[in-house]
C-alpha cells in the first residue's frame, strides 16, 4: 500500500497586461493636436512676414505640435513593456518560491514515512514540476509500506501493524491516504491482539491442566508410599525358634562314649 502526499500543483492566475499606448502626432490627428495647444491671438508685429510670431492660427495648426505636449504620452508608452516585464518576473519569482516550498514540503513528508517505517517502508518516490527557471521540483510523492500480517504469528503482526501506524502519522501533517493507512493497520492490530490475547487465555489454561495432573499424580505416588510397608509386614513369614537350631546342633556333634553290647 502506498502512503503519499496528496498531489498539488501551485496555480498561478497571471494579471492582465496592458498595451502601450500610442503616442498620437499631428498628422494623425489634427484635431486632437490643436486642442493641447492654446488659442492664438494674431499679433501685429514689424518683423518679417515668415516669422512664427507673425503666423496665422491656420497656419501655425497645420505646423508640427510642440514637443512639450507629445512627450508625456511618449514617456509612458515607452516604460509600460518594463513595467509589464516586472510584473511576469515578480510573478516567476513567487511562483518558483512556492514550488521550492512544495518541494521541501514534500521530500520532508516522504522522508518522514520512509525513516519510521523502516524494513517496511519502500525508497520515496516523487512527482516533479518543472518551474519558470526550468528546475524540476517535487510536487508530490509516495512510499510503499507492507500491511500484511504475518502468518501464524499474532505477537508479531502486533508489533509490525504498530511500527506501520507509527510511520503513516510521522509526518507534521499526515494526508487522507495516510489516514487510512494508519486505521487499516489499528485494525489488523486489533485483530492480532484478539489472536494474542486468545492464545495465552489457551496456554494458560494448558498450564493449570497440566498442574492439576502433576499434583494429582504427586499425590497418587505419596498414597502409594505409605501404603505398601503394611502390605510388606504382612506377607513376611514368622521368625524361626532358635530351639529347633540348638536341637539340631546337637545331633551332628559325635557321640564319645558309647555303650556297645556283644
Amino acid at each position: 500500500m502506498q502512503i503519499s502526499s496528496a498531489a498539488y500543483l501551485p496555480s498561478y492566475l497571471p494579471s492582465s497586461t496592458s498595451l502601450p499606448a500610442r503616442p498620437v502626432s499631428a498628422d494623425s490627428s489634427p484635431d486632437l493636436a490643436r486642442a493641447t495647444q492654446a488659442p492664438v491671438t494674431p499679433v501685429q508685429s514689424l518683423d518679417a512676414p515668415g516669422d512664427a510670431r507673425t503666423q496665422s492660427p491656420a497656419e501655425q495648426a497645420q505646423s508640427p505640435p510642440d514637443q512639450e505636449a507629445e512627450s508625456p504620452r511618449g514617456r509612458a508608452g515607452n516604460e509600460e513593456p518594463s513595467a509589464s516585464q516586472r510584473q511576469r518576473e515578480e510573478q516567476e519569482s513567487r511562483q518558483i518560491q512556492n514550488l521550492a516550498a512544495r518541494d521541501r514540503e514534500v521530500r520532508s513528508h516522504e522522508q518522514a514515512h520512509a525513516a519510521v517505517g523502516g524494513r517496511y517502508a519502500g525508497p520515496p518516490s516523487f512527482t516533479y514540476t518543472r518551474g519558470p527557471d526550468g528546475q524540476a521540483y517535487a510536487t508530490s510523492g509516495e512510499v510503499s509500506i507492507d500491511v500484511s500480517p504475518i502468518p501464524n504469528d499474532p505477537e508479531a503482526t502486533l508489533r509490525k501493524m504498530e511500527l506501520v501506524q507509527r510511520a503513516a502519522l510521522a509526518p507534521a501533517e499526515p494526508s487522507a491516504q495516510d489516514l487510512r493507512v494508519a486505521a487499516q493497520a489499528q485494525a489488523l492490530a486489533a485483530q492480532a491482539r484478539a489472536e494474542l490475547n486468545q492464545l495465552q487465555r489457551e496456554q494458560q489454561a494448558a498450564e493449570r491442566a497440566e498442574r492439576n495432573e502433576q499434583r494429582q499424580k504427586t499425590e497418587e505416588e505419596e498414597t502409594a508410599a505409605k501404603e505398601k510397608p503394611e502390605k510388606t509386614e504382612q506377607s513376611l513369614p514368622p521368625a524361626p525358634s532358635l530351639e529347633l537350631y540348638r536341637r539340631l546342633a546337637a545331633l551332628r556333634e559325635p557321640a564319645e562314649n558309647l555303650d556297645i553290647e556283644v
